[in-house]
């Protein structure tokens, strides 16, 4: 079936991919492009301006959503560049789904979603209203550039095969596109993400009164949808702590998440480093934190780091937090005077490790740090030892190098001394230098692992 690329940046400007070559050249259509781009956004911000005026709120994101999706809706295509044929429509801007009901409407048989060079290599699964696929960046670069190089006498075809479910699929899992990462801008000492979770395209249920494209046109129910997001993880993680806390009662929500964290996993189904989906190369720490959450390891971790209220509160303190802002979580009040001078934020009986420094001079020198942790025996009597893998350019010392607990719930603490080394090159005003590993304990049977990042940055001016 022949394809169509059509490239729609304002009302009225419209363009098929082959006609710059007929009608104008390439300096004078990018000028028009630009131009009309332009114009297009300044209308944009001054409808988004009037918006915010009339209604003196901001709307909000499902709003935003819908609007974005109903006025994709309104655009039009010309019928006689799109009937009957699939129909190659760059990601972005408007609602994935609302596209591909404008295709439909001109008469489109298909659609073909191509992501951009910002949209990356991440592909997510939508209910559309036509026949349609998505392709990942570099793949839609080489379709534009063959259907931009067809001729007349021979246009460009394509077809879209549907293969349904496939399973076994690796490497996975993989970090999405979409996903969160870190580092923490308000508390860098601490790792961001904690972990990561199932939230690419899972099937979740669909409210009946709403078409599975998500759009007014969509006529079609249903009882179950394709969705992703932060919002399909979340409930993934939410599950995960109903069944640790159903199995074990007297966890509170630290040892929880400890359980979860320390038991994750960073090797994917084939063995290799998770894959971040954005640029297809391994992910970092910063990307999936600890690692993708691991229920059946999670239910036995062997230790659990927990964290009092007291210890919170500390932690707080050393964010600059003031007592009416406490008092508002606590319902008590709050003096963090007494608290602030004990209260750093590496002191956090945190499952990680996270260490930042400053660059100095020219001189070269080490920075240390020192981190205090307690860990609670939530299996038998057994014997640990630590297993260490130093991030580049650090040293990293453990001690008592073995921890040996004689009874459920008993608490030992252990310290961590950590020394870095300036970059012998010279870093950008601004840069950062990253590197990682990780703290382990292990008796033969369970393995609890924290991630640790040591971070330099050099100052801005």
């Amino acid at each position: 079936m022949e394809l169509t690329y059509l490239l729609k940046v304002a009302d009225g400007v419209e363009m098929r991919a082959g006609d710059w070559r007929r009608s104008w050249t390439r300096r004078r259509w990018r000028r028009r492009l630009v131009a009309a781009a332009l114009a297009a956004a300044a209308a944009e911000l001054f409808l988004q301006r009037g918006r915010r005026k009339k209604k003196n709120r901001r709307l909000s994101e499902d709003r935003r959503e819908k609007e974005r999706g109903k006025k994709t809706e309104d655009c039009s295509l010309d019928e006689g560049l799109v009937k009957g044929k699939i129909v190659v429509c760059d990601r972005g801007v408007n609602l994935r789904t609302a596209k591909g009901e404008v295709v439909r409407k001109a008469g489109g048989a298909g659609m073909i979603l191509a992501n951009g060079i910002f949209d990356g290599e991440g592909l997510v699964a939508d209910s559309h209203v036509v026949p349609a696929t998505a392709i990942a960046a570099k793949a839609g670069e080489k379709l534009r550039k063959y259907i931009s190089s067809a001729e007349v006498k021979s246009p460009p075809m394509g077809t879209i095969i549907f293969r349904g479910t496939r399973l076994g699929i690796r490497p996975a899992p993989v970090v999405a596109a979409f996903s969160a990462r870190g580092p923490s801008s308000q508390s860098p000492d601490i790792i961001k993400p904690d972990l990561i979770a199932p939230g690419l395209n899972i099937l979740a249920a669909w409210p009946a009164g709403v078409g599975p494209a998500g759009i007014q046109a969509d006529s079609r129910r249903a009882e179950f949808n394709i969705l992703s997001g932060t919002s399909m993880a979340c409930p993934h993680v939410s599950g995960l702590v109903a069944l640790l806390k159903a199995a074990h009662p007297k966890w509170t929500p630290a040892v929880i998440k400890s359980a979860l964290m320390t038991t994750a996993y960073v090797r994917d189904n084939a063995n290799g480093s998770i894959i971040d989906e954005s640029t297809g190369s391994p992910a970092g720490v910063f990307d999936f934190g600890s690692g993708h959450v691991d229920p059946q390891r999670a239910m036995d971790p062997g230790l659990v780091y927990d964290v009092s209220p007291a210890e919170y509160l500390n932690f707080l303190c050393g964010l600059n937090y003031t007592d009416q802002n406490l008092r508002a979580i606590t319902r008590r009040p709050v003096n963090c005077n007494s608290v602030r001078r004990a209260g750093r934020v590496g002191s956090l009986n945190y499952p990680s490790f996270a260490a930042s420094f400053i660059a100095g001079g020219k001189e070269r020198f080490r920075f240390k740090k020192q981190f205090v942790r307690t860990v609670t025996n939530v299996g038998g009597p057994s014997v640990y030892r630590a297993v260490v893998r130093e991030p580049e350019g650090s040293t990293v010392r453990v001690e008592p190098g073995q921890l040996v607990f004689r009874r459920t719930g008993q608490k030992l603490s252990y310290v961590v001394r950590l020394e870095a080394e300036q970059p012998d090159e010279k870093m950008e005003p601004g840069s950062s230098r990253v590197s990682s590993g990780s703290i382990a304990w292990t008796d033969g049977r369970h393995y609890v692992n924290s991630p640790v990042v040591v971070s330099v940055q050099a100052p801005l001016e």
